[in-house]
């Protein structure tokens, strides 16, 4: 498949033209700078003036667009590209708003799109208007270079992924599902690893975790604190929370973690090797495991589904012994995991009836299989990483936070999360998404344009 996509690209039969690159980074750049410099922060929500850059740009190349709202502030924008038919659509898709930020901790203005360095400073730079940005980009190409299409090519300016998906991608797939249905779908998530300088590994997202939130309600009578009672409402639940806290859930792997692994270890030390290679031997997983819950927690998280105790109140005064005592609990489900008998469990795990446990509500999304790894989407992606990536090996990752595509994932299309290579070291240095200095090299951001640009001609033009 690698051969016949290269081959593909080497004669690049778009319309007898190939992009010049060089323009292409001009102008990347002056949009993405543009779309950074939108407040569009998630509270309060404000995506519209993204949206209405983004039309403006659309409409001006004559490329069809609408826009789609439950609340007129909060649009998500639906752009097509018609095909023959001959296969069904792609979709591309990238999510308009961002967090919300402190401007007082940031070096750069947050909003100002600041170029330093060879990088990009700003909120929504990793997190997600690189996304944005390169699908409005392959947009642009692919209708200016008049390229023959075999698919319909989608492209959905999202809002409220950022925790408020019922102005989003929910009432999207609740109320127009129509118009963004494909057979696959890129949108953010995974993207290349960098380590002092060098790059690792490329990952594509084809798997995610669902978060669900449970309470834990401890009652008991209330008392001086001078007269301690064994009903302490506060003891009952500390009790219950280390227990919890304590406890492995079962490990299960999927195609994805078990690719994911075994791909791993071809890249890494023998040491680590030895570990990623021997998660499932039973000799030897359980002491693996617990080296993970020690030094590598987010794999230790995609092994099972995790309990995170994130949540504490009880108490008013000093001197008074509390009837009620809560704790929530952040948990991140496997996306097969059967949640009613996961709470029974917990339940189990616990074993005091002086703590009710309960499903608390969550913007969660829901559970959904892994994206298949033995189609032609998957790859071509794994080529081009190739072509674009120095021939790095491709992880196929489970994402243990949550992102949108949960709920196309839900309905049956095959989703893959790609992005721009990041330095590992940045997230620990404060440089990473959601922190204060949020940002982006701008080679990378460049790179991953074309990238993109030309997994979605691949998957779409005419062969």
């Amino acid at each position: 498949m690698f051969l016949t996509v290269a081959f593909f690209f080497l004669g690049l039969p778009l319309a007898g033209q190939s992009p010049d690159w060089r323009a292409v980074e001009e102008e990347t750049m002056r949009h993405f700078q543009a779309i950074l410099r939108l407040d569009t922060s998630d509270p309060p929500g404000i995506e519209l003036p993204a949206v209405e850059y983004l039309k403006k740009v659309l409409d001006a190349e004559g490329i069809p667009n609408e826009i789609l709202t439950r609340d007129p502030k909060r649009p998500n924008l639906v752009a097509r590209l018609k095909g023959s038919g001959a296969k069904r659509p792609l979709l591309i898709m990238g999510h308009t708003d961002v967090v919300n930020v402190d401007p007082k901790k940031w070096t750069f203005p947050p909003f100002g799109a600041t170029r330093n360095g060879g990088y990009v400073y700003g909120r929504g730079t990793v997190d997600d208007k690189d996304n944005v940005v390169a699908c409005l980009m392959t947009m642009l190409l692919l209708k200016r270079l008049k390229v023959p299409l075999d698919r319909d090519v989608i492209f959905l300016a999202e809002a409220g992924e950022e925790g408020n998906v019922r102005f989003g991608i929910k009432y999207m797939v609740e109320n127009h599902y129509s118009k963004i249905d494909a057979e696959y779908c890129l949108a953010e998530a995974g993207g290349g690893v960098r380590a002092g300088g060098r790059l690792r590994y490329v990952s594509i997202a084809t798997a995610e975790k669902i978060p669900y939130a449970v309470r834990l309600v401890s009652n008991g009578p209330a008392g001086h604190g001078s007269r301690p009672l064994r009903t302490n409402a506060i003891v009952h639940l500390a009790q219950a929370v280390a227990k919890v806290a304590s406890w492995q859930p079962p490990m299960r792997l999927n195609d994805t973690t078990r690719t994911y692994f075994e791909r791993l270890a071809t890249i890494s030390t023998p040491e680590e090797a030895e570990r990623y290679n021997n998660i499932v031997n039973p000799e030897k997983s359980a002491a693996i495991q617990e080296y993970f819950a020690e030094r590598e927690p987010g794999h230790n998280s995609m092994l099972r589904t995790s309990i995170s105790p994130n949540m504490f109140q009880a108490g008013y005064r000093v001197n008074v012994i509390p009837s009620e005592a809560t704790a929530t609990l952040d948990i991140r489900a496997l996306p097969d995991e059967n949640m009613e008998q996961f709470v029974n469990q917990i339940r189990g795990v616990i074993n005091d009836p002086a703590v009710k446990v309960e499903s608390e509500f969550r913007d969660t999304r829901p559970g959904a299989l892994p994206s298949p790894l033995n189609n032609e989407a998957f790859r071509v992606i794994e080529s081009m990483v190739k072509k674009h990536y120095e021939g790095v090996v491709t992880l196929p990752m489970m994402q243990t936070g949550a992102t949108d595509m949960a709920y196309l994932r839900s309905r049956g299309m095959a989703c893959y999360g790609i992005g721009p290579a990041v330095d590992s070291e940045d997230g620990p240095k404060g440089f990473g998404a959601h922190s204060d200095q949020e940002r982006i090299l701008e080679s990378e951001l460049q790179r991953f344009v074309k990238y993109h640009y030309e997994i979605a001609a691949a998957l779409a033009a005419k062969k």
